[in-house]
């Protein structure tokens, strides 16, 4: 395997035990440690809801060489203030990885579920072999099954847990990117119905993996299909609160340079807006739910 040298630089300092006495001068919640008593040191934490970021972060072992992938920036904000040092990460839609490496840089261990074997084993390549040991896990299985259930939870025993302490999902947008062409991928769906229904699974599987009391991010943009919008955002969104998650917030984040995958020029796509009726994409949801 190929050894990422920013990677193997930020090995995962392992604390001793999160359950001892706080400090008189610490407050913290049982998912963060986000010291409440200095609250105002957290400037860099958006608590807002709409988020606009520049560009993507390609440092610390991140590209931008894979369609469809989310920013990093998303995985540091949901991680500093859902997550603590050490805690397990579960993605089950693990594409190019940045679940993994954001856990990796910022001490956090990460398994990913991953439907592509090749691209499981591209992935790998990003991680020293340690860290595919102890910290970060790779599934190739499909996220709607019970083996990458029974997958997951034989890795969770070996790092030590019972369950994950934070979910990720970032599924494919419907067919708006397709990513393979096993019957099991999201993007190959015959219709809309059929990829709520297996989104829906993932869903579930990810909501039993999950320790109470914790929180799951769901990515997601809307599509266009049939000369409607398919509300694809709020559709998953009821799926998951339909399975027990509570909605904690609802963040309208901004796509515009994010785009590289959907093939867009602005000329082309602002006719077809003018001609058509509709507005242009420029958007995506980031939902945070817990699972209380």
């Amino acid at each position: 395997m190929v050894k990422n040298s920013n990677l193997a630089k930020l090995q995962p300092k392992k604390t001793a035990d999160l359950r001892v006495a706080q400090k008189p001068d610490i407050k913290t919640t049982k998912y963060s440690d986000i010291n409440l008593k200095k609250w105002r040191d957290y400037a860099h934490i958006l608590t807002g809801t709409l988020w606009q970021f520049p560009s993507r972060l390609k440092q610390h072992g991140h590209s931008n060489e894979y369609h469809g992938n989310y920013i990093p920036q998303i995985a540091q904000q949901m991680y500093e203030r859902y997550t603590k040092k050490n805690d397990v990460v579960l993605d089950l839609f693990f594409g190019s990885g940045t679940s993994g490496i954001e856990a990796i840089n910022m001490n956090r261990r990460c398994i990913g579920v991953e439907l592509k074997d090749e691209l499981a084993e591209k992935v790998s390549e990003k991680f020293a072999p340690k860290q595919l040991v102890t910290d970060v896990n790779i599934i190739c299985a499909d996220s709607t099954s019970q083996l990458a259930v029974d997958k997951v939870k034989a890795r969770l025993e070996i790092m030590g847990e019972e369950k994950a302490q934070f979910l990720m999902l970032h599924p494919p947008y419907d067919d708006i990117i397709k990513f393979s062409d096993k019957k099991e991928d999201l993007s190959n769906c015959a219709t809309t119905e059929e990829f709520y229904d297996m989104f829906e699974k993932v869903a579930k599987n990810g909501y039993d993996l999950l320790e109470k009391g914790r929180f799951a991010c769901l990515i997601i943009g809307d599509s266009y299909k049939n000369s409607e919008v398919q509300p694809l955002g709020f559709e998953c969104m009821n799926r998951m609160r339909k399975l027990g998650f509570v909605l904690k917030s609802t963040i309208v984040k901004d796509i515009q340079g994010n785009e590289r995958g959907k093939g867009r020029t602005a000329n082309l796509w602002r006719y077809r807006a003018l001609a058509g009726g509709f507005s242009i994409f420029t958007h995506e949801y980031i939902f945070v739910f817990q699972k209380v």
